[in-house]
């Protein structure tokens, strides 16, 4: 031990341990830990002891019944020769001594951890609360540590300048490298290191040692990657690999040490922290503004605030959705921002609105999320093993067989916590889960919060409801402004702020905008005991390069493709009234044209060879087959991407690709399209008298390939409206705008060729090509003369046919174009 250092010995039931300064001591439950309790009052990953550079820490990692020296709860401090540690009950929870061997080494009185009462009262706080003040030090005077580090911090750095993994916690297992010999990695049982995580393909990767004594990683081809450093590898691909990188497969992580694999198995138990978190926007506005805090593990965290607080903002940030423009996102110890590829596997989030198709059953919804989650080569019944474990933990297994539009508020919202826990997430982030709950199912839900976190994960809350925030381990209050207000245990809040009631205090913030509420927080004891550590680090820039952070495809674009098609045909098959609508309108509007008196129909091939009709006799039926398929068509896809657009944000992070989901939406809607086509031709022109002279097949069906082009066409711009509005009301009066313009520029109500300017909109419109389309199969230039000379859609010719539905096949595809930009604007932003 070197020099100064103060030797220590351990004793718990007359063992002893010396401690090495060069490593750290686990206390807990934990059969692995270096200290093992058998004591249900104990957690199972306790607290550690480390030396800090001046002195010896014990640290508490958010244990459940708490860590206790010389009878006051700690979260860390400083512990010498003579102190007296009780790990669960501050009397009688089993007790370690600390002695000496050599060095006297007497204690400092050990921070309680418990804020300084405070009196309420109801005056501003301009009149009554202090100015903030510098922050105290710690032991040692101005330069000495500052007690207690919040958990969640950085971590300790390991011996020999290792890069810390997990927290500085020991590994989970050892593996031992051969040289010479390859070690295979993944889920199927023929491996040498089979991990059994469905995130992990079932051959995912290999690690060689070389005869010279190297060692290195090829990833196999696997579906979630293989990660160096937080980095994906490309596949197929090999890098050598040394003692200072960190390889991730899955929720393991692997360090090399010396011809050995240190594996660390991430089971959930980790802290989280953020530092110095900064959001601006245009005319670099802050709307998040130095927001700091750790959570150990374990822990429920609630975020509350008034409107214009930040909390969403900060939710986008602590995902990664939309990283800081400053600042830090700390995973045990790892930066989310630089390795969000690998560790967004590792994080869950429960937007507001649901998440799943609430068409579905709640068995199916989740065995379709399961497949579009899980790697290609998940099998079957692995997926459904994992979907039945879910439902049972979730106690949903009651409902699986229900729709989930019939389930209630609370239920819903435990189906999408459900499909977040599939791919067993660590970190949970929830986002008014509450919102339009009774009191009675909001109880519901923060009890299930509190459960998923007392079972091993760290659950964070953005809530307006104050109801149960006793349940939380942690509450972060918000400032207007984007600035942190309060961060700590809920009971003491209101003390804190000197108010009885949460409703003043949220009226204070709206009353005293202008109050330093952040200078308030930072010169409080509560910042000194919850939060200097974490802002004692200099921010950071938070810009990372686009290749560092996208993430890994979980499968093929095909399978993705395959598994989008069903997914969207039972959404469809389910929706009774939709199948009904989707053959009533284009029923409807086809047979309009057909109560149109036959003097003013399609009548050609009159007997003893008279000339066919004129003066317009024909425009109207073609005008109103024209608008009926574009009305139809655009109507069942002009809410298809707004009522998904949170689902698609959330399966968009997660790997979902972008070109699958729309070709998904093109293919079922362009086949109802083409049904409808045919419905709306079958019924508009069979009674009706069509020319002989044929361009391509027939004229019945030369003008029905038309319909059906002027619908896959319309189909699109009724997904670009879907894709532009903000709710799925604004669809309605955009979707009869729509008609009504088509309507203006068919060329059938008056002469389009020849009018300047007008002509040229015309161009851009789908019903004035198909219009020309079928005008070329019954020949409108002889029905509908124009005094500027025959229109050039309308020849009756070939050439000037297959134009038409070339151009309307164009604007197709344009608008296709426009759609995937258009949903690139509604994915996180990291994925753009």
């Amino acid at each position: 031990m070197g020099h100064g250092v103060p030797e220590l010995v351990l004793e718990l039931n007359g063992r002893t341990w010396n401690l090495d300064q060069s490593r750290s001591y686990s206390l807990g439950r934990d059969p692995q830990s270096d200290v093992t309790f058998d004591d249900a009052r104990v957690s199972w990953r306790h607290a550690t002891i480390r030396w800090g550079g001046r002195g010896w820490l014990l640290e508490d990692h958010g244990s459940t019944n708490g860590t206790y020296v010389q009878g006051q709860r700690i979260h860390q401090t400083e512990i010498g020769a003579g102190a007296s540690v009780h790990l669960g009950n501050a009397t009688d929870g089993p007790r370690l001594q600390i002695t000496a061997t050599a060095d006297v080494y007497s204690a400092p009185t050990a921070y309680s951890g418990q804020p300084p009462q405070q009196q309420p009262q109801q005056v501003p706080p301009q009149q009554a609360w202090p100015q903030p003040q510098q922050p105290q030090a710690g032991p040692g005077g101005p330069n000495g540590p500052r007690i207690p580090q919040q958990a969640g911090g950085p971590p300790p750095q390991q011996p020999g300048g290792q890069v810390p993994v997990y927290g500085g916690r020991n590994p989970t297992t050892f593996h031992r490298l051969e040289l010479g010999r390859v070690t295979r990695i993944g889920r199927a049982l023929d491996n040498e290191l089979r991990v059994d995580d469905l995130q992990v393909s079932r051959h995912h990767a290999e690690f060689r040692s070389t005869p010279d004594g190297r060692h290195e990683i090829i990833d196999l081809g696997s579906h979630n990657g293989t990660y160096v450093n937080g980095q994906q590898l490309p596949s197929r691909s090999t890098r050598l690999i040394g003692p200072q990188d960190i390889i991730g497969v899955g929720h393991s992580t692997f360090r090399l040490v010396g011809n050995q694999l240190e594996e660390f198995v991430d089971t959930g138990e980790v802290t989280f922290s953020a530092r110095h978190l900064t959001v601006k926007v245009a005319d670099n506005k802050t709307i998040l503004n130095n927001v700091s805090f750790g959570v150990p593990e374990k822990s429920l965290v609630a975020v509350i605030g008034p409107s214009g607080s930040g909390k969403s903002t900060l939710l986008k940030a602590l995902t990664g959705y939309r990283p800081a423009n400053e600042g830090d996102v700390l995973y045990d110890g790892r930066n989310l921002y630089k390795q969000f590829a690998e560790l967004r596997q590792r994080i869950g989030l429960v937007p507001q609105d649901d998440i799943l198709h609430t068409q579905l059953t709640v068995q199916t919804a989740l065995r379709y999320a399961a497949k579009l989650r899980f790697p290609g080569d998940t099998a079957e019944n692995e997926r459904r093993a994992r979907v039945d474990e879910v439902l049972r933990e979730l106690k949903l297994d009651i409902h699986k067989e229900k729709q989930i539009s019939s389930l209630s508020g609370g239920q819903r919202k435990r189906v999408s916590v459900a499909l977040e826990l599939l791919t067993k997430p660590s970190l949970i982030f929830l986002d008014e889960p509450t919102s339009g709950l009774d009191p009675g199912m909001d109880r519901d839900v923060m009890k299930l919060l509190r459960g998923l976190a007392d079972d091993g994960r760290t659950v964070l809350v953005v809530t307006h409801s104050v109801a149960e925030l006793a349940l939380c381990d942690r509450l972060l209050v918000m400032a207007p402004g984007g600035s942190v207000a309060y961060f700590g245990p809920p009971d003491e809040a209101l003390n804190f702020f000197g108010y009885e009631t949460w409703a003043d205090i949220f009226s204070a913030f709206e009353s005293y905008r202008d109050y330093d509420w952040a200078g308030r927080w930072h010169g409080s004891q509560h910042y000194q005991m919850y939060a200097a550590d974490i802002d004692a680090v200099a921010p950071q820039s938070a810009q990372v390069a686009p290749n560092q952070i996208r993430p890994a495809k979980p499968q093929s674009w095909g399978a993705q493709l395959f598994t989008l098609v069903r997914r969207y045909l039972s959404v469809i098959a389910s929706d009774k009234g939709f199948i009904a609508l989707m053959f009533i309108l284009p029923a409807v509007l086809g047979g309009v044209s057909m109560v149109l008196p036959a003097a003013h129909g399609l009548t050609y091939g009159s007997p003893k060879g008279t000339p066919p009709l004129a003066n317009g006799e024909a425009p109207p039926i073609l005008l109103i087959i024209a608008v009926g398929a574009c009305f139809a068509a655009a109507a069942n896809s002009v809410r298809e991407l707004i009522k998904e657009r949170v689902i698609y944000e959330r399966e968009r992070a997660t790997g979902l690709s972008r070109s699958a989901y729309l070709m998904s939406k093109v293919l079922v809607l362009g086949m109802i399209t083409v049904l409808q086509g045919v419905l709306i031709g079958a019924l508009g022109l069979t009674t009706r008298d069509l020319p002989e002279k044929k361009l391509i097949v027939s004229p019945l069906i030369d003008i029905t390939i038309a319909v059906i082009a002027l619908g896959l066409t319309s189909m699109m711009i009724g997904l670009i409206i879907s894709a532009l509005v903000k709710t799925a009301e604004k669809t309605m009066p955009l979707l009869v705008m729509f008609a009504i313009i088509q309507v203006v520029f068919t060329g059938a109500l008056f002469p389009l060729f020849g009018t300047a300017g007008v002509e040229q909109v015309a161009w851009l419109m789908p019903s004035r090509w198909a219009v020309g389309a079928m005008g070329a199969v019954v020949d409108l230039n002889t029905l509908m003369p124009n005094e500027n000379g025959a229109d050039p859609l309308w020849k009756q010719t070939t050439g000037a046919y297959a134009m038409d539905i070339g151009v309307l096949l164009v604007l197709g595809l344009i608008c296709c174009v426009i759609v995937s930009r258009l949903l690139r604007r509604h994915e996180p932003e990291v994925m753009r």
